[in-house]
Formats: C-alpha cells, sequence, structure tokens
C-alpha cells in the first residue's frame, strides 16, 4: 500500500509531493508557521518555521518521540516559531534546518515515506 498524507487542519484531501509545498508556502503566506500532516499508516510530519529555518520532525505514531532534522556544527539559535497555540518558540540552530532544506525533505517524505539518502537527522526515541 503507498501510504498517503493529509494536512490536518485542511481539507480531508491527500497532498502529494508535486503539491505539499505549494500548500506550505500559502500557510506560512497566512501565518500559519506550524503544519502537521498525518499519514494513512498513522504516522505524523511535522513542520515548524520562522520563515528562515524549520524544524521538520517525523513521529511513527501518537507519544512517538520521533525524529527530526538536524544541521550538524550550526551555531546560535533562533526564535520565531510560532506555534498553532500562539506559544513563540526558540530553538537552537542545529535542531533546524533552512527552509529550502525542509522543503526538500517534507516533499521527498511525501512522496517516499522516508528520509532522502543525504539527509541530516537524529532519532529521539
Amino acid at each position: 500500500m503507498i501510504e498517503s498524507w493529509v494536512i490536518n487542519d485542511d481539507s480531508p484531501v491527500p497532498v502529494s509531493s508535486a503539491v505539499v509545498l505549494e500548500a506550505l508556502r500559502s500557510r506560512i503566506d497566512s501565518r500559519q508557521l506550524e503544519t502537521w500532516l498525518t499519514s494513512s499508516s498513522g504516522r505524523s510530519l511535522a513542520f515548524v518555521t520562522n520563515t528562515e529555518r524549520a524544524m521538520v520532525m517525523l513521529l511513527e505514531d501518537e507519544g512517538d518521540p520521533g525524529e527530526h532534522a538536524v544541521a550538524p556544527g550550526a551555531e546560535g539559535s533562533s526564535d520565531g516559531f510560532v506555534l498553532s497555540n500562539e506559544q513563540s518558540d526558540e530553538y537552537p540552530d542545529e535542531d533546524t534546518v533552512p527552509i529550502r532544506e525542509a522543503f526538500r525533505l517534507v516533499e521527498h517524505i511525501i512522496g517516499t515515506g522516508s528520509w532522502p539518502a543525504d539527509a541530516r537527522w537524529v532519532v529521539d526515541r
């Protein structure tokens, strides 16, 4: 079975890798900086951005600490990661990636179900 993904608070219509970036950009333009996608197999994909960097997390099921994309060696931290509950978070830059890389990661995960072979990520389990 091929896994399909939907944006949690949008239409129940699945998003493909061909349209997921357009959906994320539209949400960012309307200041929705936190997006959760759920797969037909129960996995979750989180994308939280400050418009320059993003945290990308892949979770196997509810309660799973999951795994997230990293930028090893990045120094400092960035703020402005506004969650849907209006909380504004700050994350170490090592635990986020530049937004273009985040888009690439999300597009690949939606299309294939896994991280790209050249992605840098850590398991938080």
